[in-house]
């Protein structure tokens, strides 16, 4: 049975930033890509037309734009960020010796990390999914891409301030 996808967590001012954005890129930013389009398909011969070329680029980068922030709105969790309980959770600060080394992030979307210097895991990600409800104290050892192996330790959880 496959278990249920994790819910993003995202505080209000993130939502109605990236529900702007959506708004702002399907309305006036389609609008602007296609007679950019329109304006280089004009100019004759497609095969050798960069500008043509580069528009249908940036088109193609505004569309997968839109369809990322459908998706994050559609799945994300709105609210403040859950005050720590010492338990690591998305929307958390957590502490953490990571192969050795102090780092200190933010488990959830990078998205509700903007304007601010936190370094954002996702608790999709390899290292995410395998801290994700550690306890303070706690430690594991995940396989990271490169197939190598990092122990982590988590020092600290917090509640993110933004």
């Amino acid at each position: 049975m496959a278990e249920a996808p994790i819910a993003k967590f995202i505080n209000q001012a993130a939502y109605d930033r990236l529900e702007a954005e959506l708004e702002t890129l399907s309305t006036t930013g389609r609008e602007e890509i296609a007679l950019r389009i329109q304006s280089a398909r004009e100019e004759g011969d497609l095969k050798e037309n960069s500008g043509y070329h580069a528009a249908k680029d940036e088109q193609g980068k505004i569309e997968a734009r839109i369809h990322a922030l459908k998706s994050l709105l559609k799945d994300s969790t709105v609210g403040e960020a859950p005050v720590s309980s010492g338990v690591v959770e998305p929307g958390t600060v957590i502490t953490a010796m990571v192969a050795g080394d102090e780092s200190v992030f933010l488990l959830g979307n990078r998205e509700i990390a903007a304007g601010t210097d936190f370094t954002v895991y996702s608790e999709a990600s390899p290292m995410g999914a395998a801290i994700l409800g550690l306890k303070i104290g706690q430690s594991v050892t995940f396989e990271a891409p490169n197939g190598r192996e990092i122990h982590v330790e988590i020092t600290n959880v917090a509640t993110f301030t933004g």
